[in-house]
């Protein structure tokens, strides 16, 4: 797994950057009902209704974290991340609104948030018992009516039927943890219900030549280092391929909903 706080600075900058955040928080934002209080809220003189608020979980140099909070004013959102790199660019961007936190164990009371969102996290955890754990404790801090958003089959949304994707057919992949039919089978076994489904355009991460045979050097593919004998032959026929410098078709990346059902 890449250090997050090496790559904190960087970040950005090789993820599309405020293109591909901002298709990112349109997408998400499709699935989190647009109102100013939690579900089922209801207001009077003595219960005033309270604002609603939403958790970015692994909200990483909060690029996506930010456009939700200005996309939707009302909203108290609050970014968490468990690299010290990534939760400071994050808390300059959301000054007051970012904690250092673990994803597994989550320093919040049951029922705390309207949304809880995990946009390019799940795909990174290698042990499906964590992924679990996360949407388990997603759940937990959900009040009744919530939603659960996640983005799902991140390393499948850049396989766009390419040459480059032909080159790297062969390569070794680990299971996909974030897989969307096991993400829907773990929020089930947290009780949450499926509650719809979105997709954005990863805007500027289509791939060239060049820059895959950079990732492979980089040691990005996490089965097929750097070192491994056979990386070389990848290397080789990344490199022979025409248009070095020519990106592919971006990916589709695609999201999913959840919603804790609301207490009767």
């Amino acid at each position: 797994m890449l250090d997050y706080d090496k790559e904190a600075g960087g970040y950005d900058a090789t993820r599309g950057g405020e293109a591909r955040a901002e298709a990112a928080a349109d997408a998400v934002l499709t699935l989190i009902p647009d109102g100013s209080h939690g579900p089922g809220s209801t207001e009077s003189p003595a219960h005033p209704r309270r604002p609603a608020r939403l958790l970015d979980l692994a909200c990483g140099t909060g690029i996506v974290t930010r456009r939700l909070a200005a996309a939707r004013p009302a909203l108290r959102v609050t970014g968490a991340d468990r690299a010290p790199g990534m939760a400071r660019m994050a808390a300059a961007r959301l000054p007051g609104s970012v904690l250092l936190t673990d994803s597994r164990q989550l320093p919040f009371a049951d029922a705390t948030f309207d949304a809880v969102t995990t946009v390019w996290l799940l795909h990174l955890i290698a042990d499906t018992a964590e992924v679990r754990a996360i949407v388990a404790e997603c759940a937990r801090v959900l009040r009744p009516g919530g939603v659960y958003v996640t983005t799902v089959d991140k390393a499948a949304a850049h396989d766009v039927g390419s040459d480059i994707d032909a080159v790297l057919a062969a390569r070794p992949r680990r299971p996909a943890s974030d897989a969307a039919a096991d993400v829907g089978a773990y929020a089930l076994a947290s009780g949450l219900l499926p509650a719809g489904k979105a997709a954005f355009t990863g805007v500027g991460q289509g791939r060239s030549p060049r820059s895959t045979l950079a990732d492979l050097r980089r040691g990005w593919f996490t089965m097929l280092p750097p070192d491994d004998p056979r990386a070389e032959d990848f290397a080789d026929r990344l490199a022979a391929l025409p248009d070095q410098d020519r990106r592919r078709p971006d990916p589709r990346f695609a999201v999913r909903a959840f919603r804790k059902p609301a207490a009767c």
